[in-house]
């Protein structure tokens, strides 16, 4: 795989990869008036569990649909290069920093998809949460994937084909692309090649960050990233009363607010003082106070989306939090059972081997299924403070 090819930040997704190249061989085809050779469809899911980089596999098809280099997907031509770095009139990708997306933005890309494109190969609309898109919206998105335009394709990122997390309807319209979790080992040779990091260093932050290459780099750049993690990994060993179930659930969930909001601070005050210059503020004339005080709605509207994001970031970082305790049991269980695979969290071993001698794998199990039901759980709306302090209880009692 050459250095500068599309598919080269899809570390250990050789499979995945190979049927995106197929698809994107097929397409240039297409354009160039040959029979359809099949493997091209008009809709795609990409899926797979957090570290996957489903949003990479999206970006870099997009890329390979429009390289002008017979859909090699070349990472060096125009096409290639726009639609990498988000630039690219044809590629439209959908996002959102709140909690779900909206029918209002769902109706406004299904109309910008049924446009044909602006070059001369593939409109291209990728929604990079489609998990979080609501019943009005996915009906509105569903629509058009029924009766989609003939140059357009959908991409669409989620992390399973649940019906919790995709609309069964929208799925069957769909070709899926599951994507796995990569190996340690080739995660820490994209480190060291790629990054720069010293061997030892690369295989710790691959192991910890269990697949996820952004999780990876932070952890061995950041040490603010690395603090936390300790804090959350010695939650297991402060368990000792109710009390400190409590103690520990509150901690987390003040910790991990302040994490959001330090990472959406810069962005809100940008936000906010672009919003209020482009209405007058600072102006001294009549006008000036009249729009300003006509713009309470939209500085309120941009608040709103301010929170949302808030929130957002927040469930985030629990979520990472909640992946290392996930590590944490994981490694209990394999410690105890004396199972042949490496650990996720090596630099806990001694911690890990404490424990197996201390909890049955019943009992280690048990654990292990709270980290993942209270994830669940926040995912579901529930308040992360009453889903933290029930999994602190359940850490505790074993």
């Amino acid at each position: 795989m050459s250095p500068h090819d599309v598919f080269s930040e899809l570390v250990g997704q050789d499979k995945p990869v190979e049927t995106l190249r197929r698809a994107a061989a097929a397409a240039a085809r297409i354009m160039a008036g040959e029979p359809d050779p099949g493997g091209m469809t008009h809709a795609w899911i990409f899926t797979g569990p957090p570290g996957s980089r489903r949003t990479v596999a999206a970006r870099a098809f997009a890329a390979a649909l429009q390289c002008e280099r017979g859909g090699r997907g070349c990472g060096e031509c125009h096409g290639c290069h726009t639609a990498l770095v988000g630039t690219h009139a044809d590629v439209h990708v959908v996002t959102t920093e709140g909690l779900s997306i909206g029918v209002k933005e769902t109706r406004m890309l299904v109309l910008r998809a049924a446009s044909a494109p602006s070059g001369s190969r593939w409109q291209v609309v990728i929604v990079e949460d489609a998990d979080r898109l609501g019943e009005r919206a996915s009906n509105a998105l569903l629509k058009a994937i029924e009766e989609p335009s003939p140059r357009t394709v959908f991409l669409l990122c989620t992390p399973s084909v649940h019906p919790d997390d995709i609309m069964v309807t929208i799925r069957s319209r769909c070709r899926v692309v599951s994507l796995v979790q990569p190996p340690a080992s080739a995660l820490a040779e994209i480190l060291v090649r790629r990054h720069g990091l010293a061997p030892e260093q690369a295989d710790w932050a691959a192991a910890a960050a269990q697949g996820d290459v952004d999780r990876a780099r932070q952890l061995a750049a950041d040490p603010e990233a690395r603090d936390r993690r300790d804090e959350v990994l010695s939650v297991p060993r402060r368990l000792t009363s109710i009390g400190a179930c409590f103690d520990a659930a509150t901690k987390l969930e003040t910790a991990s607010k302040q994490e959001a909001a330090n990472a959406v601070a810069d962005l809100d005050l940008a936000e906010r003082t672009a919003l209020e210059q482009a209405l007058g503020a600072g102006g001294t004339g009549k006008g000036s106070t009249t729009a300003m005080r006509g713009a309470a709605g939209q500085l309120k509207e941009l608040e709103k989306n301010q929170r949302m994001r808030a929130t957002r970031a927040q469930r985030d970082a629990i979520d990472r939090a909640l992946q290392d305790l996930v590590g944490f049991y994981r490694d209990v269980l394999v410690t105890s059972l004396g199972a042949p695979v490496a650990m996720v969290h090596g630099d806990l071993a001694a911690v890990s081997s404490a424990a197996a001698g201390k909890w049955s794998p019943e009992s280690t199990l048990r654990r292990l299924e709270a980290v993942l039901a209270c994830r669940d759980a926040i995912d579901r709306n529930v308040k992360p403070q009453v889903a933290l302090e029930a999994m602190m209880v359940t850490l505790w009692r074993g």
